[in-house]
């Protein structure tokens, strides 16, 4: 089947006109006028201006202006509110991050993240339902102007989108006001609102709505196995186990999805491996203008800093907690199942050297850069591309970094070196996996969901980090004096047992049927999760939904405060950490006759 790929490219004077017809909720009285000259929703009732609403309901996916609180990957609230991973950089720069990451959510600079969360959140929301009105304004006008099959692809879309978007909120606050195409009144009150009804409404109308296959043939857009993959999500979620269970088993049995033949290919920028079989959601990053907003913007901070090829920022740096849970026994299972004390003992450095005859799982050299170890075509990963050692500590990010030889770069923009056309993955098929699998277990069909742990397993098993010989020759030449068995090795996956590697004895292991009750399932297919997902913005709020957070973040905090000093400064973690406290801004705009319609999450 042909895969055209679906790009989002809005000009700025479309992304304006968008906003003006999009409703921002909360605002003031004198914000509600409309500003003079500015175009209403009559201009955009046209097959052309609700089809632009569409992809700029799309394009928020992913960051589109202010700071670094709304992202596709959710790295600043799912990753380094976790234990995979820190602020990184150095302890002066973007300080609000570090009161995120320690739990210090009351204070004012991380208000304001929470508010960009919660403004980005509500916008898309906004343009979602723009759509949907002037949708129905145009069919009411001339029912002939947009075909009856795109007039369902249309709505099935948009209202796919309005329930990620309301999930993302969701899953940050719980108690979300709630608006549709039809509201006027935009400081409507967050209490006694059955948020997750109304997703699990929208995903059943866009799957009713939506073809088998992208409308128009254009890859990136949702679909009825979108849709309907993202419902078992929200299912599991509301703890829904049986309901997940039914949606995600059709899904698995008759949907087009399928794992990547090797983990690699998941987080790779080479065209032919984008949009692959793995994607379920994911924002289509692309060089569509010229100051690079279009591209992967909100990771761009996430790179290896100044002595690197990337030359900036350092931020999101894997923890050593996170590089220790790596480890496999002889097995090839993971160390933490077996030794859960001894597992997390390394404090120092684990680079080329330490780790040339440790047995670790591959995944962690596609995650994680590492001194010594080859960063796909980039050359080893060094000391010098670590922009404050003692601070972040010494590992870099992996998933969001193109390869030199795929030409993903972005031509346009800052820093171009750090920002390419790499898709994010929002929802990809082996998290949907894991979460069948986290079902079956809770159904107690423990042998089905061994049968998905050990596909993903065996899958991970299928290729590790080569030597990658960089095409530029200074690089290559700083390869192969460290790895001389790199000279003419260009390959950056290769088989789990090459001979070229010599900084890790990759193993990977399958669990057996002896041993395997219900406990010790629950226990592996959570660790599963965590090993497969690393630094993709979900270990935060698994850690929360599983109850589990306060233990697991307590232990962590404990240990990693050692490597870490800074870390020394977090508050504890609480229950009422299990929800983030509403932006105290929007609480504010949310009054009416000194009313707040909007009532802050408990402990806030």
């Amino acid at each position: 089947m042909m895969r055209a790929v679906f790009r989002f490219r809005l000009p700025y004077w479309t992304a304006l006109l968008i906003l003006v017809a999009g409703a921002t909720y909360g605002c003031e009285d004198f914000m509600d006028i409309a500003p003079q000259g500015a175009l209403d929703e009559n201009t955009l009732a046209n097959a052309a201006g609700v089809e632009g609403t569409l992809i700029a309901t799309y394009r928020m996916l992913d960051h589109v202006f202010g700071a670094w609180g709304y992202t596709a990957s959710n790295w600043v609230w799912g990753s380094i509110t976790s234990d995979d991973a820190h602020r990184g950089s150095e302890g002066s720069d973007s300080n609000p991050i570090v009161d995120i990451e320690v739990y210090l959510w009351s204070t004012g600079g991380t208000d304001d993240y929470l508010n960009e969360k919660w403004v980005h959140t509500y916008e898309a929301v906004a343009r979602a339902n723009t759509t949907l009105r002037l949708l129905a304004a145009v069919v009411e006008k001339d029912p002939d102007q947009i075909t009856q099959s795109d007039q369902g692809g249309i709505r099935g879309e948009a209202l796919f989108l309005r329930a990620h978007y309301y999930f993302e909120a969701w899953r940050m606050w719980q108690n979300i006001p709630y608006y549709n195409e039809s509201d006027t009144d935009f400081r409507k009150t967050n209490v006694g609102v059955d948020v997750v009804d109304s997703i699990l409404r929208d995903l059943d109308q866009a799957i009713s709505l939506l073809p088998a296959t992208p409308r128009n043939g254009e890859v990136g857009r949702a679909t009825r196995w979108t849709a309907k993959a993202y419902k078992g999500r929200v299912l599991i979620y509301a703890g829904d186990y049986a309901g997940a269970l039914t949606t995600l088993e059709d899904v698995r049995q008759n949907g087009p999805y399928a794992l990547e033949p090797d983990f690699y290919r998941v987080w790779s920028a080479f065209a032919e491996y984008q949009n692959g079989p793995e994607t379920i959601l994911a924002y289509q990053a692309n060089h569509g203008d010229r100051w690079g907003y279009n591209a992967n913007y909100g990771e761009r901070l996430n790179f290896p800093h100044s002595g690197s090829p990337f030359g900036c920022c350092g931020f999101h740096q894997p923890s050593q907690n996170l590089v220790n849970f790596f480890a496999v026994d002889a097995n090839g299972l993971p160390v933490a199942l077996t030794d859960p004390v001894g597992w997390n003992s390394r404090d120092d450095n684990l680079d080329a050297t330490a780790s040339a005859a440790m047995r670790l799982d591959p995944r962690l050299d596609w995650t994680v850069g590492r001194d010594g170890v080859p960063y796909m075509d980039w050359g080893p990963h060094e000391p010098s591309w670590i922009r404050a050692p003692a601070f972040g500590g010494p590992y870099s990010p992996k998933k969001n970094v193109h390869e030199d030889a795929s030409g993903a770069v972005s031509h346009a923009g800052y820093m171009t070196t750090h920002l390419n056309n790499m898709n994010m993955h929002v929802f990809r098929y082996a998290d949907m996996l894991l979460l069948l699998a986290e079902a079956y277990v809770e159904q107690g069909r423990l042998e089905d969901a061994r049968t998905i742990v050990n596909e993903i397993r065996a899958r991970a098993g299928q290729a590790a980090q080569g030597c990658g010989l960089p095409p530029d020759a200074n690089r290559a030449a700083t390869l192969v004096a460290l790895h001389p068995q790199c000279a003419s090795d260009a390959r950056i996956a290769v088989p789990i047992d090459d001979a070229s590697i010599v900084w890790a004895d990759y193993q990977i292991g399958l669990y057996p049927a002896a041993g395997w009750d219900q406990d010790f399932a629950r226990e592996a297919v959570r660790y599963e999760r965590r090993l497969e997902l690393a630094m993709e913005g979900e270990r935060f709020f698994d850690l929360r939904r599983w109850g589990i957070a306060q233990q697991v973040l307590t232990y962590y905090l404990l240990v990693e405060q050692n490597r870490r000093p800074y870390l020394t400064n977090a508050g504890p973690y609480t229950h009422r950490h299990n929800l983030f406290p509403i932006p105290s801004v929007q609480i504010e705009l949310s009054r009416v006759d000194g009313e707040d319609r909007l009532v802050q999450n408990p402990g806030w």
